[in-house]
């Protein structure tokens, strides 16, 4: 039966956290209509709850400070985090259109801080801001923008094509009520992931189940599952992991309650060493997040311990939030002590073996190298700078948790969906956490807000454009004829 249309719009975007409140703005500044509906009661999905920095390369900022970067490094950086598996395509779009969407963003009033390299010489992509700035920002701009539509609690769960199998609109349920939502140029899918669905979690990554999720709570892979029912090529479904650094703020009570809301927190990236409950190191703790989530898992109850000394609280950042770990201390998710012994006693660990490991690990330091685990340990400017020997000393215990999926339907440059074929699906595109494909076997720091922000953009940018898909230019489509 056709479907009666109850909303239209030249570009329809499902999900509103930063990759959808991108394809929103920019389609509406490129002269479409838009309709964007969100699932849940507020907007923001992940986006909103995620540290806050960005991956840039060649920014101004970067200049200001001395730091010489470029694509072409950037590139070199995606390769080996993701050990060569990026998509060519999703790779290149990011890579073509990081710079400029760093300057639209700020043109939208985005307030970026960028921090000097920790080491002399080194380089700083993460153009941070506040916790979920970004997207409240393109909020803001999407909400008082006149051809935007925005439509809360209205999950989409069906998308429609017509009878040429051109992808023209979607059913919704909005507040309760059933309603089809016409799309003249096309649907761009920016719902997120699905680490909130069980079922899915146990097809694709059932090591995880049990992890501390840390998602959107609506990122249940809606978009995803739609995608796929239109034959949706995918990609990195292998790589799906935990990352380790998710506070553990009632520890030693490891239980997960409704309402916790844990904090990832890096001190590795400064300076701190992992231990485990035994008080042993148990990794090179230099190696990707997502390498050491597993890691973290293997531990005895899955714990770790991020354990630093007075230098490295000295290098915390206000931003990123991984970054802030004074803020995590004031809030006491960091614990500190006079001494090593004090420290160990609060953790019920044993005094003895974690002295004994501080001062193999400082050891090792002073000489430059690692022989236990192959960490490169740099001086810091100081000779000794990497020794944590510094009262007070700090603790931070924490697990491995799912912010993202990392994974999902593939696209090409220009965020068209691709089906199992290679070919694009026309008038479907997607951006953000939906998607999978750039990332590879890992994750870069930045690059998953990044990649939101970029990539939504052009897929707000490409759906408005692409002419060709409005039934309007095309008498052969019929968008009352669904299939």
């Amino acid at each position: 039966m056709p479907t009666e249309f109850a909303l239209q719009a030249d570009v329809v975007v499902v999900g509103a956290g930063l990759a959808g409140n991108a394809a929103a703005l920019a389609a509406a500044e490129a002269g479409a209509t838009v309709c964007l509906l969100e699932k849940g009661r507020a907007f923001g999905g992940s986006s909103v709850l995620a540290g806050g920095g960005l991956a840039f390369a060649g920014t101004d900022m970067q200049q200001a400070l001395g730091m010489q970067d470029s694509v072409e490094a950037l590139r070199r950086d995606l390769l080996e985090t993701g050990a060569g598996r990026n998509d060519p395509q999703m790779l290149q779009a990011y890579l073509d259109h990081q710079l400029a969407t760093f300057e639209w963003l700020r043109e939208r009033g985005v307030d970026f801080k960028l921090a000097p390299a920790t080491l002399p010489g080194g380089v700083n992509r993460i153009h941070g801001t506040e916790i979920g700035e970004v997207t409240r920002v393109l909020h803001g701009r999407v909400l008082a923008h006149p051809k935007v539509v925005y439509a809360r609690n209205a999950r989409v769960h069906r998308l429609l094509r017509s009878a040429v199998g051109r992808v023209h609109g979607a059913r919704a349920e909005i507040e309760g009520r059933e309603v089809g939502v016409q799309a003249h140029r096309g649907v761009v899918l920016a719902s997120g992931g699905f680490v909130r669905n069980a079922q899915l979690l146990c097809t694709f990554a059932p090591q995880w189940i049990d992890a501390i999720k840390m998602g959107g709570r609506d990122n249940t892979g809606d978009g995803f599952l739609m995608a796929c029912a239109l034959g949706a090529g995918l990609a990195d479904m292998a790589y799906i992991e935990a990352t380790l650094g998710a506070s553990l703020d009632r520890y030693p009570d490891l239980a997960q309650r409704e309402g916790d809301s844990p904090s990832l927190l890096f001190p590795v990236i400064r300076g701190a060493i992992l231990v485990n409950l035994d008080a042993r190191r148990f990794a090179n703790e230099s190696l990707n997040y997502k390498v050491l989530g597993a890691a973290g898992a293997r531990q005895p109850k899955g714990v770790a311990f991020q354990i630093f000394d007075r230098k490295v609280m000295e290098r915390s950042l206000p931003s990123p939030a991984p970054a802030n770990y004074k803020e995590a201390h004031r809030r006491g998710i960091v614990r500190a002590a006079d001494s090593v012994a004090a420290l160990a006693l609060g953790l019920g660990l044993d005094a003895a073996r974690l002295r004994e490991t501080i001062d193999r690990y400082n050891t090792a330091a002073l000489n430059g190298a690692d022989p236990e685990h192959g960490r490169p340990i740099p001086d810091y400017g100081t000779p000794g700078g990497a020794c944590i020997d510094t009262p007070p000393f700090y603790a931070f215990a924490c697990a491995a948790a799912l912010t993202t999926t990392y994974c999902g339907i593939r696209t090409d440059a220009r965020m068209r969906v691709r089906d199992v074929w290679g070919e694009p699906i026309p008038g479907l595109y997607a951006a953000g956490e939906v998607t999978g494909g750039f990332h590879g076997a890992a994750y870069l720091s930045g690059t998953a807000l990044g990649k939101a922000a970029v990539h939504g953009r052009l897929a707000g940018l490409a759906c408005a454009q692409d002419l060709s898909q409005d039934p309007r230019h095309d008498p052969r489509h019929d968008p009352r004829t669904p299939r």
